[in-house]
């Protein structure tokens, strides 16, 4: 096990990565209080692992809410019904809430705790790629709206992350996928070797090889970790932990939560991204074809975004997105691999050329 620390204060919290996780009642022990448990999952990893959690947690689990699985679920109606349960069950501030599954769980959990009688504490167990590396770290809940993802949330810590790797052999190949996205996000935006490094050793990442699998998590939750110490509510530097995103939240709210995996959104926002860097002369043209190839060919990812997207509906999704300014677009570009840089004055030309390119993105 390795265990890699969030600095906020009395707000830290650590994240402990490692296999067997889920069997080490003494992590998490501490995180719990004195108050009742009740975990939030769905109906896909229940069955896998519901049981293990519950004796993780000890005799402090008083209720489980089930959820039915999928992003089309992550709204204010799902989290109206957790509070009626709440609600009922006279849960008080000691309560205890924990996200078992992945981004989608923990982004509504994290949501329900941060506003449930003003803030109850909840622990993470994340039980996908997608969500070990990025979602489950940093405290960034919320739901979606039919007019923008995420757009209704709050900033709010977990008191512990337990990302057990054993719980990743269940994944399939394309949620899989999906998570080594926003892995390889985080050596684009901040640390060239470790893109190098994905690069160079896709074949065992991809295969969730021990080795691999651990360094590669364990870096990103450094990666995330510092960040989130030093910008905590995005002001900033947090903002390029968004590279990919403005493009891919466009493309999940166009084409409906759910038809397009998080993280598949994610690898076609990088590379359309990765397009306007070249377009505008910051990202040599042949490290705009290698981020291309290095998820098309290496990772496998889907990199062309939907052709019935038209370029007024993504201009209008993405003028909703958090990140925009009084109306103004701003976009997380590179001007390296390793060097990402936030931008809001982008030639509406050379933006329009990007999101016409389709199959020629950083050809």
């Amino acid at each position: 096990m390795e265990t890699v620390r969030v600095e906020l204060g009395e707000r830290s919290y650590p994240i402990h990565i490692g296999a067997g996780l889920l069997g080490r009642p003494e992590l998490v022990r501490e995180h719990l209080g004195k108050g009742r448990v009740v975990i939030i999952t769905n109906d896909v990893v229940a069955p896998l692992y519901l049981e293990k959690t519950r004796a993780l947690l000890g005799d402090q689990v008083a209720e489980v809410i089930v959820l039915p699985d999928g992003e089309a679920h992550k709204n204010l109606e799902t989290v109206n019904g957790i509070y009626d349960q709440l609600m009922a069950g006279k849960y008080d501030r000691k309560t205890t809430l924990v996200a078992l599954g992945g981004g989608v769980i923990g982004d509504i959990t994290g949501f329900v705790a941060a506003t449930y009688q003003r803030g109850v504490p909840f622990l993470q167990i994340p039980t996908t790629l997608l969500a070990q590396v990025d979602s489950s770290v940093g405290g960034k809940t919320g739901v979606n709206h039919a007019l923008g993802k995420n757009m209704i949330g709050a900033f709010y810590q977990p008191v512990c992350v337990l990302a057990d790797s054993d719980v990743l052999k269940s994944l399939p190949e394309r949620e899989i996928k999906a998570g080594l996205a926003e892995v390889l996000k985080y050596g684009l935006i901040i640390d060239s070797p470790f893109f190098d490094w994905l690069e160079a050793n896709a074949a065992a990442v991809s295969q969730l090889a021990p080795a691999e699998l651990t360094r590669a998590v364990r870096r990103c939750c450094e990666i995330k970790a510092d960040v989130v110490a030093r910008d905590e509510r995005e002001g900033g530097l947090r903002a390029l932990l968004n590279l990919g995103h403005t493009f891919g939240h466009a493309i999940e709210t166009a084409t409906g939560y759910g038809t397009w995996l998080h993280g598949e959104t994610v690898a076609m926002g990088m590379v359309m991204a990765s397009d306007l860097s070249r377009r505008l002369g910051w990202l040599d043209g042949a490290d705009a074809q290698r981020v291309r190839q290095v998820l098309e060919n290496k990772y496998g990812m889907p990199v062309i975004p939907p052709a019935d997207i038209s370029v007024e509906q993504y201009l209008d999704l993405m003028a909703s997105d958090k990140k925009a300014e009084q109306g103004q677009i701003r976009f997380i570009l590179l001007k390296a691999i390793g060097e990402a840089v936030i931008e809001g004055g982008v030639d509406p030309q050379l933006l329009q050329e990007t999101l016409q390119a389709q199959d020629q993105l950083c050809l």
